[in-house]
């Protein structure tokens, strides 16, 4: 029988499977409350949309089109609609500015490919995306912590990085409600993060992928706007803009974009066309027909429920939880970040509450680069009406309490 292991590439020992995905078959468990997945409520997809779109593309003109081979750039309808929402943004984008990706997942699987050689250093937050590091963690980086709430000089990085044989290559971040805290960054610490960029000279990836979630509070630059109003224009920024219309009008359809200086494109569109050739055309064509019929409605009626829902998981944790525990108070998105006394591990208090609580969430240190952060946990309230929302952290704040209990 063949060793398989021994086939493999060094690189797919760092390649593991999502504790996100393997928690989403919970969701089948109908005695489970979950607040595991992270996922966009399917009750607010604008299905009937959808079917309009595809049965006109299908019944016109454009059947062949939607049904053949692409460019890899992407739908030029669809990027023509992204440039304007860039503009709209303070980034004078045009067409030749913006790539069509299977979801801004395989764009930031792309842009590893681009950068990263083994050893290379990556700039992450701790905690950050996990799905980020999976699709980094395929070219065997080096992972440093990006902190931006304490002032560490940009020749920090360069030393540890020079002392390891390494050179830091970029810093990815999402700048607003970011998963799985669910924080914005400050205009101060943008600043700060491009400052960073520009003294190291390396490229910022921006995920946006919550950006249009935004609930409360005014809403903050781009790192890319800002970044052009820096350097005198888009050709001229080392930010790359990561955006999706997962969270808004369909994850599945798996569409997402990239908006960056052209160089960078070209070399995006090479490693498409060596990869899957371009994004499904029909999606691509459905998507800019329905993001130009009502975009911005859509994006409102989501807005409207989840605040809800922030809402409701806020003022639970606030009735349930006991003293020790804190968690974040997001102005969007889809997350809380819960943090709980030192000696609990939430990876085994996992385990515990779906035995005895029935309640699942997101282990903490499945967003660290190092696997630290194993009192911290994530909620996700995009799925849940309040009144399971509440039970939910009934249940998980007696657990914790218990915990604590046992442990005095």
């Amino acid at each position: 029988m063949l060793d398989w292991e021994a086939i493999y590439a060094t690189r797919a020992k760092r390649m593991g499977a999502s504790e996100i995905r393997e928690l989403l078959k919970l969701l089948d468990q109908p005695d489970i409350i979950s607040f595991a997945g992270g996922i966009p409520d399917p009750a607010l997809f604008p299905a009937a949309d959808f079917q309009k779109a595809y049965s006109d593309i299908l019944g016109s003109s454009e059947a062949g089109q939607a049904l053949q081979y692409s460019v890899s750039e992407g739908y030029p309808r669809l990027r023509e609609w992204i440039v304007q929402r860039m503009n709209a943004r303070g980034i004078n984008a045009d067409i030749g500015n913006i790539f069509i990706t299977s979801g801004s997942q395989q764009a930031l699987d792309y842009l590893g490919k681009l950068m990263l050689s083994p050893g290379d250093t990556a700039l992450v937050q701790w905690p950050t995306y996990l799905g980020a590091l999976q699709a980094f963690n395929a070219y065997e980086p080096r992972y440093d912590r990006l902190d931006l709430s304490r002032n560490t000089a940009p020749e920090h990085y360069a030393q540890a990085a020079s002392e390891a044989g390494s050179r830091v290559k970029f810093a990815y971040l999402s700048a607003d409600f970011a998963n799985p805290t669910g924080e914005c960054l400050t205009p101060m610490e943008r600043e700060k993060l491009l400052d960073i960029a520009d003294k190291l000279d390396i490229a910022v990836i921006e995920d946006a992928a919550y950006r249009a979630l935004r609930f409360d509070g005014e809403r903050q630059k781009t790192l890319l706007a800002m970044d052009c109003e820096r350097s005198g224009g888009i050709e001229n920024t080392r930010t790359l803009y990561c955006g999706s219309f997962s969270k808004t009008l369909s994850p599945g359809l798996r569409v997402g974009w990239v908006c960056a200086a052209r160089p960078v494109i070209r070399r995006l569109v090479l490693a498409k066309q060596a990869a899957d050739l371009h994004s499904p055309t029909i999606n691509q064509m459905a998507v800019a027909r329905v993001a130009e019929a009502g975009f911005d409605a859509q994006a409102e009626k989501i807005i409207g429920v989840y605040r809800e829902r922030r809402d409701a998981m806020l003022d639970s944790l606030a009735r349930h939880m006991p003293d020790g525990v804190s968690w974040t108070r997001p102005q969007g998105g889809m997350f809380v970040w819960v943090t709980l006394p030192e000696h609990i591990d939430s990876a085994a208090l996992l385990k515990e509450s779906l035995k005895e609580a029935k309640v699942a969430f997101v282990p903490g240190n499945a967003f660290f680069a190092d696997g630290s952060g194993k009192n911290h946990l994530r909620l996700s309230f995009s799925c849940s009406a309040p009144a399971a929302i509440d039970e939910g952290m009934r249940r998980l704040g007696a657990l914790i309490g218990s915990e604590l209990a046992a442990a005095a």
